[in-house]
């Protein structure tokens, strides 16, 4: 037990965080609201073989995180096989670059992001010759 299961993405504006979700990661959704209550649609990430865990949107229920602010919940990375046309792509459709792209040595290229509604997210493209 303690594995992460399920993740939730605090937005403000559900339409806008699903196109920015949906173009970027290419992650579909599916309206749980009546189930949840409140606006929330869960998303798939990817083939249900694969490894990684599937979330959801959720409407906010208090402020957005400000500008410059640390982070003060989880941040999660995403997995990609082109670090440079995500980028790309987040730029594109209103993303910002919160800390630049950069190796960690002999694995991967991470970098963080800030999405639509404010939130952090990372990219990770794995990379053995990183560096």
């Amino acid at each position: 037990m303690g594995k992460v299961v399920h993740f939730e993405v605090h937005v403000d504006d559900m339409e806008r965080a699903k196109k920015f979700y949906g173009e970027v990661f290419g992650w579909t959704f599916e309206d749980w609201s009546e189930y949840a209550g409140m606006p929330y649609f869960g998303a798939t990430t990817g083939d249900a073989d694969a490894m990684g865990i599937n979330g959801a949107l959720v409407k906010r229920m208090g402020p957005p995180p400000q500008p410059g602010q640390p982070v003060n919940g989880f941040s999660c990375s995403m997995g990609v096989e082109d670090y440079d046309a995500t980028e790309a792509k987040i730029i594109s459709l209103g993303g910002t670059v919160a800390l630049p792209k950069y190796a960690l040595p002999g694995m991967a290229w991470q970098g963080y992001y800030i999405d639509t509604e404010g939130n952090v997210f990372g990219v990770h493209q794995p990379d053995e010759n990183a560096k």
